[in-house]
């Protein structure tokens, strides 16, 4: 049975788009050291983010912005950008292994997994290119607005994410749904 891993990065963040992932690594495959993005190095993710994407037999992301997050809320525009990723496959898959307790609109069979990134490899792989394509936006990101910090919170609500929203205001990419953002969006009207 060929299956599909399915996880998204970015939730939690105040600013930038939801990344999702899709990945069909076969039952034979030589990736190693897979594992919940969460709990691997960025620079050892970098790595294995290769290994995937040489060596899957097929891989795609997909995203959201923080706009369709604000428009249609974050769990919504986290499984639009995983439909977005199952659709960008270039081989059809018979099963998705979906991390957490909700799916896609699909037409495939599916199956949610939750902590599902703890222990499958298909979400593990999924879950690092999430990751992975998710943190080099953020850090390219940075570059255009360096004051914001991007490239070390990722756009996730730090003390030096918030301190800068706080003295610099808000940028396109931040979620203005999302609480922190809404608060200082209210204080400067």
């Amino acid at each position: 049975m060929i299956e599909a891993g399915v996880d998204e990065a970015g939730r939690g963040s105040i600013a930038g788009p939801v990344f999702a992932a899709a990945v069909i690594l076969g039952k034979k495959h030589s990736i190693s050291n897979l594992n919940d993005s969460k709990k691997i190095s960025e620079k050892r993710r970098e790595l294995i983010a290769e290994d995937i994407k040489v060596h899957a037999i097929s891989w795609s992301i997909g995203m959201s912005t923080a706009k369709e997050i604000d428009d249609i809320n974050i769990l919504r525009a986290s499984l639009l950008a995983m439909r977005r990723a199952i659709d960008g496959l270039d081989v059809r898959p018979e099963l998705l292994s979906v991390d957490g307790q909700f799916s896609p609109e699909t037409d495939l069979k599916v199956r949610t997994i939750i902590k599902g990134d703890q222990s499958n490899e298909n979400i593990m792989a999924a879950s690092i290119l999430a990751k992975v394509y998710r943190d080099n936006y953020m850090k390219e990101l940075d570059k255009s607005v360096p004051e914001y910090g991007f490239k070390q919170h990722k756009g996730y609500p730090t003390k030096m994410h918030l301190e800068a929203l706080e003295s610099y205001g808000i940028t396109l990419e931040h979620r203005l749904s999302f609480k922190p953002v809404r608060n200082i969006n209210e204080s400067i009207k």
